[in-house]
């Protein structure tokens, strides 16, 4: 039954029910009875007829030969009708699990997660505190020029691959690519307890997947791809925007403040701007902090546009 489909387990039932009322009146039709042996049988001292019936070798018990066609017709019909809905039921699932994939393509898998276990979940506004990060090619502009169309869509698809696989590999949230950059969050679309380490340990994964992505580079003649990335945590907005193409957004000055700290690795020479706001909360959440911001290095406070006050800037050069 689980190798074939239900109408060939139903098809199996009927044909063996035919087959078998066939035999029966084919037996019926050709058969000569031996009456002598059945009339010595019921002179045996204590046969009953309905005795007799049954052990008769003349007796064809046509009733209980009709009970077991139906019974052959029951059966096929049960487990035809089962493998049906059990293969309905497989075949459901595996459509929710191909939808499942497909969204996966487009959306991280913790926002999957929670699409698919709630219903509306990310429609909520709500406020809560987020790691934000920013990374961002330098050159690439200039890189792009001088290059084919398809080998600078090659190598922006190998540099991504890179980045969202240690995003994902860090409980982030892949936000969007931007171009030659990214945005990606850590703490949506539900907080954890870990948001701020997760971020600065995916920054560090990152760099480390850069520096061996370009030794390969350099093996192969290739030049070397560099990357900014900026950090920051803070309160945002999160809610869905849109009518009828939704989209999950995070909004603030977080965001603002984490994208202008990218942007200052490049006139303060480093591979890494983060905000004491950020380091700070490493620091509250305890686990592995030391690790996390090892080589971490104050660089005082810096103006920020859209900021009133300086920002403390930590680096990773």
């Amino acid at each position: 039954t689980l190798a074939f489909s239900w109408r060939t387990v139903f098809a199996i039932g009927t044909w063996t029910g035919g087959l078998w009322s066939a035999a029966v009146a084919y037996q019926w039709w050709t058969t000569e009875p031996d009456t002598a042996l059945t009339q010595a049988i019921s002179e045996v001292p204590g046969i009953t007829p309905r005795i007799l019936e049954v052990i008769d070798p003349n007796s064809f018990q046509l009733d209980i030969r009709f009970q077991e066609v139906v019974v052959f017709m029951l059966v096929a019909a049960i487990l035809g009708f089962s493998m049906r809905r059990f293969t309905t039921l497989l075949l459901g699932n595996a459509a929710l699990e191909r939808e499942r994939e497909n969204l996966s393509r487009y959306f991280s898998p913790n926002v999957v997660e929670e699409l698919s276990q709630n219903d509306e979940p990310l429609k909520q506004i709500r406020s809560q505190g987020v790691a934000v990060m920013f990374v961002d090619i330098v050159g690439f502009t200039e890189y792009a020029s001088e290059r084919t169309p398809d080998t600078v869509i090659a190598t922006l698809r190998d540099f991504h691959a890179l980045m969202e696989t240690e995003i994902f590999a860090n409980a982030g949230t892949l936000d969007k690519f931007l171009g030659d950059g990214l945005m990606a969050t850590f703490g949506t679309p539900v907080a954890g307890k870990q948001d701020a380490t997760n971020a600065i340990r995916c920054a560090r994964a990152m760099m480390r997947s850069l520096d061996h992505w370009n030794e390969t580079r350099k093996s192969a003649g290739e030049p070397k791809i560099e990357a900014r990335f900026g950090l920051h945590f803070g309160e945002v907005v999160l809610g869905d925007i849109g009518v009828n193409r939704l989209e999950f957004a995070v909004i603030g000055n977080t965001v603002n403040v984490a994208s202008r700290l990218e942007a200052l690795t490049r006139p303060l020479g480093v591979r890494l701007a983060a905000s004491h706001a950020l380091v700070q909360r490493v620091r509250e959440e305890g686990n592995a902090a030391d690790t996390c911001l090892s080589g971490l290095a104050t660089m005082g406070a810096h103006p920020i546009r859209g900021v009133t006050q300086n920002v403390n800037v930590w680096s990773l050069s």
